[in-house]
């Protein structure tokens, strides 16, 4: 098929899955919403090697349409739904950690779901399944970790319903997971993707070909109404950029595709391939019963009902979302993250810039930004270093810095933060300054950045950040959370000065601030002597036409600004850093840095 055509799907089939394993558990399993299932079986697959202390288990959950094949087990074996990442030397590396990827209950590639045997009746269950939900599914997961004798997961990864499932392991067996990663995921559905599983619903329930959910055995499937419930969820997968990508230049161009539904324009050629693929391999009952689960999860609606329930895993935390993502949106990502924060747990979090939407998770455009923070995760939460990694690249300066990479004010900073403090460092770029403090014995540590790729270097480093916009404030942060709180070198380029030291003061008992001091006497030659722009050597190096600097501030200007708005200055040390000496004779001339320790 041509390019347009590509999809999470392309690799997916519905054959035979050989590597598959059952486990069969013959006990009643009592559901959530009431009743039970007589016994249940659970598909599963397995990669790599349990070591010795059962103590490298990785649990990959699936989303809606996926199933236990996570990825080719051989070069002879058909291709999995997510091999991009998992495999020998890739981001789940299955040379260092025992993956194991079950079918959800409910599915339909070998998990008791609508299409199994009913022992009642000796024919499938069909309707009368029984509704599920996101923690019965866990809870068969769960027994199936019993079985393998695995005591407690490194980690749990999902993306979409998968992340669900990983809240729920939070939530309802936190002592058994070391680590979870949630990728594109949310605490429960929005209204608006909720509709769309509603309205693929019952395009399956108004099949002609329905037969009231019993039709195994029927000539006439449903075929018509799953294939129009799939079309309805690739629109959701995809961005309005994916799309105006796939589709604009061809608009008019459609494919000349077997299908039972329009296929005038380009768009609809494709929705109309992309249905018909999936059923082949997928059973209406289980997308009925699979997104109804979706549809029901709810993990808290706001910030202290999300603490309460996945906060009470005391697990270090990935949270993943991606930029154009409207189905799962990255502001649900973001109350994650709030309520861990909340719940005083470790987390990182990266909103990853993607043109893909939500099927970017599945998709190898951004692998080297969300594959490279699952790698450099897995190893920390493993404490091993991060495989292929030099420490010249995982600890380098931000790619964005705007400042002279030798940073001679880190070692002033580290000596103003008293021992043991926890501190929070805004626009932390690659954790250099994070990474001396924990070398110091400093524990809690975290840091937040706007810059991808040094979100990235600090995961490697084995921080905690956060990627935010500090012009948004710190509203993820609670009052008093932090000991200290840094603004290194960073408050020139703040649009909102005000807004961020009062958020800075918020959150920090005291707040350490260092900047350039543009009243420096070099720059001042510069501007009156010469009639140019000012620029030095080493931090005050950028010409005027590339200077990320948007605040010209010297010593004497901060110092009336904390006048003015009350702040109470602890500290002040100023530096000539181009001779490397600490200045005490008028700074505002001979200094070209300042280090301020503040608080209210």
């Amino acid at each position: 098929m041509t390019e347009i055509f590509s999809s999470s799907d392309d690799i997916r089939g519905g054959g035979e899955l050989p590597h598959a394993q059952y486990a069969t558990f013959s006990d009643p399993l009592k559901l959530e919403l009431g009743g039970e299932l007589p016994g249940v079986t659970v598909a599963y697959e397995t990669y790599g090697e349990l070591n010795a202390t059962k103590s490298n288990a990785v649990l990959i959950c699936h989303a809606l349409s996926g199933d236990s094949h996570v990825a080719a087990h051989d070069p002879s074996d058909t291709p999995g739904w997510w091999d991009i990442a998992v495999g020998p030397g890739k981001a789940i590396d299955t040379d260092r950690y025992f993956v194991i990827c079950p079918n959800v209950l409910g599915g339909c590639r070998g998990a008791t779901g609508p299409g199994s045997m009913n022992p009642a009746t000796g024919r499938p269950w069909g309707a009368d399944f029984p509704t599920i939900t996101i923690a019965d599914m866990v809870e068969c997961q769960r027994m199936l970790i019993d079985r393998l004798g695995i005591d407690k997961l490194l980690c749990v990864v999902g993306g979409s319903m998968g992340g669900h499932q990983v809240l729920t392991w939070a939530r309802r067996h936190g002592n058994r997971v070391k680590a979870c990663a949630a990728i594109a995921t949310s605490p429960r559905l929005t209204s608006q993707a909720m509709a769309f599983d509603i309205v693929g619903r019952n395009a399956i329930l108004h099949d002609h070909c329905f037969h009231g959910g019993q039709y195994y055995g029927e000539e006439c499937k449903p075929t018509i109404g799953l294939a129009i419930a799939r079309m309805i969820g690739h629109i959701t997968y995809l961005s309005r950029e994916a799309m105006r990508d796939k589709f604009e230049a061809t608009r008019y161009q459609p494919r000349d595709v077997a299908t039972e539904f329009e296929k005038r324009f380009s768009v609809g050629s494709y929705l109309g391939y992309q249905g018909a693929k999936f059923v082949e391999r997928f059973d209406a009952n289980s997308y009925m019963t699979l997104s109804m689960a979706m549809d029901l999860f709810d993990a808290g609606d706001s910030k202290e009902e999300l603490a309460a329930s996945i906060g009470r895993a005391e697990a270090r935390w990935l949270v993943m979302s991606f930029s154009s993502d409207w189905l799962f949106p990255p502001d649900q990502s973001r109350q994650i993250v709030e309520a861990l924060l909340a719940a005083r747990r470790a987390v990182t979090y990266c909103q990853i810039a993607s043109h893909c939407g939500h099927d970017a998770f599945l998709l190898p455009n951004e692998i080297d930004t969300y594959g490279e923070l699952l790698r450099a995760f897995l190893a920390n939460v493993n404490g091993a270093a991060v495989p292929g990694v030099p420490e010249a690249e995982a600890g380098g300066p931000s790619a964005i810095s705007i400042f002279h990479p030798d940073r001679t004010d880190y070692d002033r900073i580290a000596e103003l933060i008293p021992a043991g403090a926890s501190v929070l460092d805004l626009g932390c770029g690659a954790g250099q300054l994070l990474t001396l403090l924990r070398e110091r014995g400093h524990e809690k540590l975290m840091g937040v950045e706007l810059d991808e790729r040094s979100v990235l270097a600090c995961a490697r480093r084995g921080l905690d950040v956060i990627h935010a916009d500090l012009n948004a404030g710190l509203p993820q942060f609670g009052e008093g959370q932090f000991d200290c709180v840094i603004l290194s070198q960073t408050l020139q380029a703040v649009l909102d000065v005000p807004g961020v030291l009062e958020s800075m003061l918020r959150v920090g008992g005291r707040c350490i601030v260092s900047f350039p001091n543009f009243a420096y006497r070099t720059l001042r030659r510069m501007l009156a002597e010469e009639g140019r722009a000012p620029e030095a050597p080493g931090i005050l190096s950028h010409h005027w036409y590339d200077t990320p600097n948007v605040r010209f501030l010297s010593i004497k200007d901060f110092e009336q600004f904390c006048q003015e708005r009350g702040y109470r200055v602890h500290r002040r040390v100023c530096l000539d850093t181009e001779a490397g000496e600490e200045v005490h004779e008028e700074p505002n001339l001979n200094a070209d840095l300042a280090i301020y320790v503040i608080s209210r």
